[in-house]
């Protein structure tokens, strides 16, 4: 009877070690309900060793498996080579995926969401003009023709620059880079830059020149920030009104800063081209990873990260407010919740995160995330807004009335962390950067 009992126990410890590996394995999908119970009741210490231990072997064969990509991706260079596409039929979506390396350091996820060095490894792209323009983490530019995404290799072309060394001339070093956008001939680098335990976000630009970009100061935020820091930042651009551009700013732990209109923290900002002067569009802002305007309805949409849970789309109906500066609640209000290791009594005592809105004279999020999918960049095509993701490696396809109103959502897994995406309206295509490789991703719907 005990060899029986036992025999039992080991073939559900055998059963339970599959059906727990099949969601870690290539599967593993963070926005899993089981797996996010399963967070909640084990403690970190317990699951960290039994990550370290049972799933050693599998774990083990997932990082040669990666160093093997790595590998390749070195040897081929500035070849930007083909190395993965599939095609999806599903019963919402027919798509095409492909994906090229990119020449840039990748990003090592052992080391964590507060990692100084994984800073640098968040990439850019923009479209300009026939060309595709990157910028890596540590300020390295490289391009390609758009047309090669219909070949086997993208073909990129190294563009020297001075961004790093201008900065350094101010006696600063580089921290991050936060976007990279073009508009009328110009090239703006959003970046985190750092000198004397500060840092400050800061805006650069350059003429267009795919032989050379000199850059030069544009935006020079005189609101610092304590410490060398990586998190709430903010530092999306993009196009406004005449000779106008937008700028997210996040809140930098300013916990006070979003309310206050007078902060350059927690804001949606619109900054004068000629003047440099900055006019607050939007507040109560945490940490706005994805802006765009749209300038033939004349509304801003921005995706923004919350706590523990709370991502954020918020659309700005700036013809339906215009006395009034819209508001949208952090951190007096949130549908997210503190992290473990935080005071709750700090948020409790201060009459934070608190679920409703409206109830608080604030704007209702178009749409929020619980739990949290590590929200990105965010594009716009005939009343569809596509969210991109990091922690769950995904796109969110939400499809909108014409009043903007949420109908439904559909979701598109990747495996992979997307830091940056864009539409290209020409092609009819997305160009995406999957962070963990890094790759650039084409995204071309049948």
């Amino acid at each position: 009877m005990r060899i029986f009992f036992s025999s039992i126990t080991l073939i559900a410890l055998v059963t339970g070690f599959f059906a727990i590996w099949n969601l870690i394995d290539d599967g593993y999908d963070k926005q899993n309900k089981i797996v996010v119970t399963l967070k909640k009741i084990i403690p970190s210490s317990i699951s960290r060793k039994v990550r370290d231990t049972i799933f050693f072997v599998p774990n083990l064969k997932n990082r040669n498996d990666y160093l093997e990509l790595q590998i390749a991706k070195y040897e081929q260079g500035l070849q930007g080579r083909l190395f993965s596409e599939n095609k999806i039929n599903n019963n919402k979506y027919s798509y095409n995926i492909k994906s090229f390396f990119l020449p840039f350091p990748s990003l090592d996820i052992s080391l964590g969401w507060k990692s100084k060095k994984n800073k640098l490894r968040a990439h850019y792209l923009e479209v300009i003009d026939d060309k595709v323009l990157i910028i890596s983490g540590e300020g390295e530019t490289v391009y390609f023709k758009k047309k090669n995404v219909g070949d086997d290799k993208l073909n990129l072309k190294r563009l020297n620059n001075n961004l790093v060394k201008v900065i350094n001339q101010k006696g600063r070093s580089l921290s991050a880079i936060r976007d990279i956008y073009y508009e009328e001939n110009f090239i703006y680098v959003s970046i985190l830059e750092s000198y004397d335990k500060k840092s400050f976000l800061n805006i650069y630009k350059a003429k267009k020149n795919f032989n050379f970009l000199n850059f030069e100061i544009f935006f020079n935020s005189k609101d610092e920030i304590a410490g060398d820091v990586n998190l709430q930042t903010g530092g999306r651009i993009t196009s406004y009104l005449s000779n106008r551009i937008l700028f997210s700013v996040g809140f930098f732990g300013k916990y006070g800063a979003a309310q206050n209109e007078d902060s350059f923290f927690g804001k949606i900002v619109s900054i004068n081209k000629d003047t440099k002067k900055y006019n607050p569009v939007s507040i109560g802002h945490r940490n706005p990873q994805g802006l765009i305007y749209l300038k033939d309805k004349n509304i801003i949409i921005n995706s923004e990260h919350g706590p523990q849970g709370g991502d954020e789309i918020n659309v700005n109906f700036l013809n339906k407010g215009k006395n009034k500066l819209s508001n949208f609640g952090w951190p007096i209000a949130s549908y997210g919740i503190p992290y473990p290791q935080q005071d709750k009594s700090f948020f409790e005592s201060r009459g934070y995160l608190k679920k409703s809105h409206s109830k608080h004279n604030f704007k209702e999020p178009l749409k929020f995330f619980t739990p949290s999918i590590g929200i990105s960049e965010i594009a716009y095509n005939e009343n569809k807004l596509y969210v991109s993701s990091l922690r769950a490696e995904s796109i969110y396809v939400l499809e909108l009335s014409k009043d903007f109103q949420f109908l439904n959502e559909n979701r598109i897994k990747f495996d992979n962390r997307i830091r940056d995406l864009k539409y290209d309206k020409e092609d009819d295509l997305f160009l995406i950067i999957f962070e963990n490789t890094p790759a650039l991703g084409v995204l071309k719907f049948n």
